[in-house]
């Protein structure tokens, strides 16, 4: 049996791989400090003979008895609301943590994929955005831990392919959405089906023509799947490229849920990327890959789950502060 390491793996994307390795057979390590993690996520897990859960926090030394084949590194905080309230925690996994997921890939000669994000485009001038795009990212503005963080992950895990010889994948995550996303996580989705189920307007930053794209779990989870199995270590784009503005999504989202709310229009976070599109030529091409579940389909299943949380955890998920963030 394959053994695989998740870091991240209380998370929401994190867990959701944990129960596709599961489900093919890998025994499965799943490692979380629970920074922004939950249990919740993984204790449907717990009692699989083939899981077994490590609470531990990557940038300190990592240690694991046995064989490694696999590790996926899916720790850092992955929200704005997230990596703007710990910021040097967002910078420490992102450079401390993956130089300690390589140093283990490397003792184990396993084979490493790290989750970057599209967040290294920045706000780009591209678009959609190829692997080849470098980017327009601020480095010193409020978004620039977690830009960075992951800019210098990949930067590292090339240095460690390039000079160590390392097998290493490294997949360029676009918006992903799905059951396990945290209401209070501060993206778009949870953001709107959370104040739809408060009984509260609609909260559009800007006057919401930047667009966006959102890529169902399980589409993405597919992709990474079958990225880490193929033989290109270079960056690859897995999203949905069907792009949307977040004003016309806010009012799909109205329709989708039958709520009464209506659209308010508040500032533009500084350094909110205006387009943001994935070209998946890449994914296409060389694993067979693109999403299979339409935007009304995977936003049906997602407000299912949302629906479950009581009055009291909407109310307690709520930001009502929520500028002190975006400054």
């Amino acid at each position: 049996m394959e053994r695989i390491l998740i870091t991240g793996a209380a998370g929401f994307l994190g867990s959701h791989l944990a129960d596709k390795f599961l489900a093919e057979g890998f025994e499965v390590i799943g490692m979380d400090n629970f920074i922004t993690g939950s249990t919740k996520n993984i204790e449907h897990l717990l009692s699989h003979p083939h899981f077994q859960f490590i609470e531990h926090d990557v940038t300190g030394f990592i240690q694991i008895d046995g064989k490694l084949d696999y590790i996926l590194h899916f720790a850092s905080p992955a929200s704005p609301i997230d990596y703007l309230r710990i910021p040097i925690q967002t910078l420490k996994v992102g450079s401390l943590g993956t130089h300690n997921v390589l140093g283990l890939a490397r003792v184990k000669k396993a084979r490493v994929l790290v989750a970057s994000t599209s967040e290294v485009y920045g706000d780009p001038l591209v678009h959609p955005q190829t692997e080849e795009y470098y980017g327009n990212v601020n480095p010193i503005g409020p978004r620039g831990v977690y830009d960075e963080a992951k800019r210098f992950q990949e930067a590292m895990t090339m240095a460690y392919h390039n000079f160590h010889g390392i097998e290493t994948r490294i997949v360029r995550i676009f918006n992903t959405y799905g059951p396990r996303m945290r209401l209070n996580d501060g993206r778009v989705i949870p953001a709107f089906m959370g104040q739809v189920l408060r009984g509260e307007n609609l909260t559009v930053f800007g006057d919401g023509s930047q667009t966006r794209s959102f890529c169902y779990i399980d589409d993405q989870v597919e992709g990474i799947f079958k990225l880490l199995f193929s033989d290109y270590h270079l960056p690859v784009n897995i999203g949905n490229p069907e792009e949307i503005s977040i004003l016309d999504f806010a009012k799909e989202i109205i329709d989708l849920t039958g709520g009464k709310s209506k659209i308010v229009f508040k500032e533009l976070p500084v350094n909110d990327p205006m387009q943001r599109c994935p070209d998946i030529s890449k994914a296409k091409k060389l694993l067979n890959w693109e999403p299979k579940v339409d935007r009304k389909t995977g936003m049906k299943k997602t407000f299912e789950y949302f629906k479950q949380f009581s009055t009291e955890e909407l109310r307690q998920t709520q930001y009502k502060d929520f500028k002190k963030y975006i400054k």
